[in-house]
């Protein structure tokens, strides 16, 4: 009985054909978007600011509607919206005809996706906005096409060969669809100033929502921030950073102030003098240390933790330490 050949074997590279097949769908991708772009640069221009400026004004909520494959990238571009503080959901086109149309109001405006915009589904749709007076935005390949024709804004995409060999399975044609969509979103995000703490309003769930806390939501604050003032003995700066466990002690003067910190780096330095214990920890501390405020974002903390190859940052409030948080912090609130 003859072995079964294997799926794929060590010698597969760059050469395979799966490799070489993918690289040319990420080409004609590629070249979809870059044709957007350019379209962008020029007759879409116009069209693109007005949609912007239509959304941006309206009463009410972003309606995106499709169905196909236009429709699975409706609602990710709805979620979109929704996510960066425009009102949005999705209505599937077809659903609309039986019932959905009632969650549509006048104060709405409707972004409507189909490439080839002549779906059968969408008529009683583009009927609806017309008797109502809803505002419609119409994003497709054809400005000739029946929903462009009745739309008040047309975003008409240019015309891009589908990374299927084919020319048939929507590839090429989704991704821009999904990169306009995105492109809406982000415009009116920052039209309006969006900011990350509005973000954070929005996202108080999983690692985006961990990202999305503030140094005072994790600091340990109070009798457990490890502090000893100038002057003091070495000896019992490390009894200070013995008891509290973070493996180092910040060191204020007369005022309050934070000017320098002793950490277990700067022990391992002196470990070779004798004298370290009768030492003060003006002679061994690090000067003007890195330190946080309490609304630094929990992202930028990890950010800043990495860069300094640091695992402890002390926050301060007018140069008062007021907290202090460990890499450990971070892992146990999902950041890192």
């Amino acid at each position: 009985m003859a072995k079964p050949k294997p799926l794929m074997t060590k010698s597969s590279g760059p050469d395979d054909g799966a490799v070489q097949s993918a690289l040319r769908t990420l080409d004609a991708e590629a070249s979809g978007v870059a044709a957007l772009s350019a379209a962008l640069k020029s007759d879409l221009g116009a069209p693109f600011a007005a949609a912007s400026e239509l959304i941006g004004n309206a009463k009410g909520r972003l309606i995106v509607t499709g169905l196909g494959k236009s429709g699975h990238i409706g609602r990710k571009i709805a979620a979109t919206f929704a996510s960066t503080g425009t009102p949005a959901f999705f209505v599937h086109a077809a659903e609309a005809s039986h019932g959905d149309l009632g969650m549509i109001t006048i104060d709405d405006v409707i972004l409507a996706l189909s490439w080839s915009g002549e779906q059968p589904e969408m008529r009683n749709l583009i009927a609806y906005a017309a008797r109502f007076g809803i505002p419609l935005i119409a994003m497709t390949a054809d400005k000739d096409s029946t929903l462009s024709k009745a739309a008040d804004v047309q975003l008409t995409l240019p015309k891009a060969r589908e990374a299927c060999p084919h020319n048939l399975a929507p590839t090429t044609s989704s991704l821009m669809m999904l990169a306009l969509g995105d492109a809406l979103a982000i415009a009116l995000l920052e039209g309006r100033g969006f900011t990350s703490t509005d973000f954070s309003v929005l996202h108080p769930g999983g690692k985006l929502g961990a990202l999305l806390k503030y140094a005072r939501d994790l600091m340990h604050g109070g009798d457990a921030l490890p502090l000893k003032p100038l002057g003091t003995k070495m000896s019992d700066a490390l009894v200070e950073m013995t008891s509290k466990g973070f493996g180092c002690v910040g060191i204020v003067d007369r005022h309050g102030h934070l000017v320098g910190i002793v950490t277990d780096g700067d022990l391992r330095r002196q470990l070779t003098r004798p004298d370290l214990l009768t030492l003060s920890v003006d002679e061994v501390m690090t000067r003007t240390p890195k330190t946080i405020s309490r609304d630094t974002l929990a992202g930028e903390v990890l950010e800043l933790l990495n860069a300094s190859k640091i695992t402890t940052l002390i926050v301060t409030d007018a140069k008062k330490p007021v907290g202090i948080i460990h890499l450990h912090d971070l892992l146990r609130a999902g950041v890192a």
